[in-house]
């Protein structure tokens, strides 16, 4: 048991037996310049800008500014934000305690190396395989296998990366690291089928991109052929009239738009201590509408202390001291290192009776721990799971203190008798055996200070709470509503829900789920899914973890356990509930800003692709310059979306956003169609000339332009119409200048 040495772990180093994580998604600064430089459509631009300068149409190259300006913002941004998440994820980075030279040390898990010996307790996620080889410990696999169950390892037997302890102490070597782990070798298959989910938001914004990326080739091609060939307007026309065209149809600042504001979003956000796993989890915090959230550590901070000891009849005082002593050498023999056995060893002490026959760890699962000795078996958790047979007697007593927010404990004995007869520790839960109290545990846990303002918030944003909590409901139900959740009075004890219909019914009807188990809290999340909810799930246990990685976006405390933090999308570094106000707010503010903004982008494409068409049906020259389209890019799409999305903006999202942004858009573009497809028929009869048609139809694209850009900015205030109002002077001062 002394680990490795310092010779043998650099010689694991230098043989590349080091425990490298090919899980993170981190890009590098040349990731970040070729993503912004080296695109599908940059590359289109440049063969326009060729084209152009080659047809020596030096005023049609007034696009290129706009795009260059576009690439040095998305880069420097994109720069910008990865110096603050990277300092961030610094803060964050898993850790683990590992044994070298006989001294045990805390050291990031891609420092491991091949042979390491480390240190696991309840909540480590097993950062690589291992075989325990001191102590045991129960191991949930879910994130592994799919399966719920809590599996036992003791010495010799194997462990998974990848999952999670739920209890126990155990020393392990490890025997595959990196890339050869089993978790590695799943995140590696799994980056073979796919990138992986994106959000409703971009996966719409890439499907709309996409089409104009395969659109604009066989437009192009035909609207050069058409005023080259057909009409025979010459080179350089030819040319200016496709660039226009094209230029109307590329969706140039979107995609940019929607990446440097989530880039942007992130990294204010890291500023605020939160750590985004998931950049796909700030639109769905956005969209969120049902926050699922534990009582400890989440309602109340993390700290815990014993409030009274009672015992549940008169005893003399030497009976309570012997009771007392008997706390103190159960928890100095129970592996359990959670904040309730932290709360149990500040106010008992830990003093030994002597070694256990057998031990058995708090499951979650069960409500309760429990140590056999030779002559008794002693317990201690949940009163009415533990006492279950005849908990009737003592129910009016326990609800005495759970209706003042208070949790009990009840420490229990099982005779000498009992337990021969029914050899070993109950565990597959106590069923008729009768427990003897000896005491109750009376703990305490301080509501956070920020709380009843957090849960008021989320109230006036119409997001319902829903509080799931392993604890007595009344207990729970009591503390919700000294936090200010509404509706706390509505709680059910997670015990009864035996069928999917009362399931359903309890998500419909209570707010306070008391007694759930880490299975239950899964299926809660589903029925609410099921029912149309978008959910989020917070959590800082180990039993939370199932429940996190189904809900649509999953938020863990810092200062929880290990795993929980790396399976959460979102991590609160300071632990601090309250961030979810900033968090929300933030994502609401982003989608909403980036639908309004997409609509004036989508107004542009889609009435230059009609336009397009109709100039190919009817063989004439595409009627605008490629100059006139960038003034209408920057001064009525551009500029403006740059400038409302800085506003706030914490409206409810609802809906699809690929609909609500064509909706928006298709009255406008269609307007913008009809009108310039009526000038242009108007021009050919009456023999107005082509200049005159052009300047034209640039006006009457600033006042649509314009008209949709108020008509998405209302309710107007004094911001929104001073942005409208810049714009519009703008384009003037820039239409009169190029004029002169």
């Amino acid at each position: 048991m002394q680990g490795l040495t310092r010779e043998q772990v650099l010689l694991a180093q230098k043989e590349g037996r080091v425990n490298t994580q090919i899980t993170s998604s981190d890009k590098t600064y040349f990731d970040i310049v070729k993503e912004n430089l080296f695109t599908y459509f940059n590359f289109i631009f440049l063969v326009l800008a060729i084209l152009c300068i080659i047809a020596q149409s030096w005023k049609s190259l007034t696009f290129l500014p706009v795009i260059i300006f576009n690439i040095l913002i998305g880069t420097v941004q994109g720069i910008n934000a990865k110096r603050v998440l990277d300092k961030l994820s610094v803060l964050n980075e898993p850790t683990a305690r590992v044994l070298r030279d006989g001294k045990g040390y805390t050291i990031p898990i891609n420092e491991l190396v091949q042979g390491d010996i480390i240190y696991l307790t309840s909540g480590s996620q097993i950062p690589a395989d291992a075989v325990v080889v001191q102590g045991e410990v129960t191991v949930n696999e879910a994130l592994l296998t799919g399966e719920a169950d809590e599996i036992v390892h003791g010495k010799d037997e194997e462990l998974m990366s990848g999952s999670f302890v739920i209890s126990g102490k155990c020393y392990a070597q490890l025997t595959r690291v990196g890339a050869d782990s089993y978790i590695s070798r799943l995140m590696l298959e799994a980056k073979d089928m796919g990138s992986g989910e994106q959000s409703e938001m971009v996966r719409s914004i890439n499907t709309f991109v996409k089409l104009a990326g395969i659109a604009i080739i066989p437009i192009g091609i035909l609207l050069f052929y058409q005023g080259y060939v057909q009409q025979e307007l010459g080179f350089t026309p030819s040319v200016t009239s496709m660039v226009a065209a094209l230029i109307g149809m590329i969706p140039e600042g979107l995609y940019l738009l929607v990446s440097v504001t989530l880039a942007l979003g992130a990294a204010k956000l890291a500023s605020k201590q939160v750590m985004l796993h998931d950049m796909k989890s700030i639109e769905t915090l956005a969209r969120v509408d049902v926050l699922c959230v534990d009582k400890t550590g989440t309602i109340t901070d993390n700290s815990m202390l014993v409030a009274d000891v009672v015992m549940h009849r008169q005893l003399n005082p030497e009976e309570i001291n012997r009771r007392k002593a008997l706390v103190s050498s159960y928890i100095a023999s129970i592996p359990d290192d959670n904040i309730t056995m932290q709360a149990l060893r500040e106010y008992f002490g830990s003093g030994g009776k002597g070694e256990p026959l057998e031990v058995m760890p708090f499951s979650s699962k069960l409500k309760y721990s429990s140590i056999r000795y030779k002559d008794a078996t002693y317990l201690l958790g949940a009163p009415d799971i533990i006492l279950a047979p005849h908990y009737q007697e003592y129910k009016q007593f326990v609800d005495h203190y759970a209706s003042q927010g208070l949790r009990v404990l009840v420490f229990g004995q099982i005779w000498a008798q009992e337990t021969l007869a029914s050899p070993g520790i109950p565990s597959n839960g106590i069923g008729d055996t009768e427990v003897s109290p000896l005491m109750f545990i009376i703990l305490e846990n301080p509501i956070r200070e920020n709380a009843r303002e957090t849960f008021s918030y989320f109230a006036s944003q119409g997001v319902e709470v829903k509080v799931i909590s392993g604890d007595n409901p009344l207990t729970v139900s009591r503390v919700a509503a000294n936090a200010g959740i509404p509706r706390a009075e509505y709680y059910v004890d997670a015990t009864t829900l035996t069928s999917r219909e009362r399931v359903d019914d309890a998500v419909r009807n209570c707010t306070v789920f008391g007694r759930v188990k880490p299975e239950q809290k899964k299926m809660l999340v589903k029925a609410l899914q099921n029912a149309g909810k978008t959910v989020a799930m917070t959590g800082d246990g180990v039993n939370d973890i199932l429940a996190m990685k189904d809900a649509d976006c999953s938020i863990a405390m810092a200062a929880g356990s290990d795993a929980a933090v790396q399976a959460a999308q979102v991590v609160l570094l300071d632990s601090d509930f309250s961030h979810m106000k900033q968090i929300v707010g933030e994502g609401r503010q982003i989608i909403n800003n980036i639908e309004r903004s997409a609509t004036l982008f989508l107004v542009k494409n889609i009435f230059s692709v009609l336009l397009a068409i109709f100039s190919i049906i009817n063989v004439m020259k595409y009627p605008l310059e490629p100059s006139q389209i960038s003034l209408i890019s920057g001064f009525n799409i551009g500029l403006p979306a740059f400038l409302l999305a800085l506003e706030p903006n914490s409206r409810k999202i609802r809906g699809s956003f690929l609909k609500k942004v064509l909706f928006r858009a298709l009255p406008a573009a269609l307007t913008d169609f009809f009108v310039i497809a009526a000038l242009v028929v108007f021009g050919t009869v009456f023999g107005v000339s082509s200049q005159d048609i052009s300047v034209a139809s640039t006006w009457l694209l600033a006042i649509v332009g314009f008209m949709i850009l108020i008509k998405i900015s209302r309710p107007l205030n004094r911001y929104r119409i001073g942005v409208i109002i810049i714009c519009i002077v703008g384009l003037v001062i820039c239409v009169f200048s190029m004029s002169t």
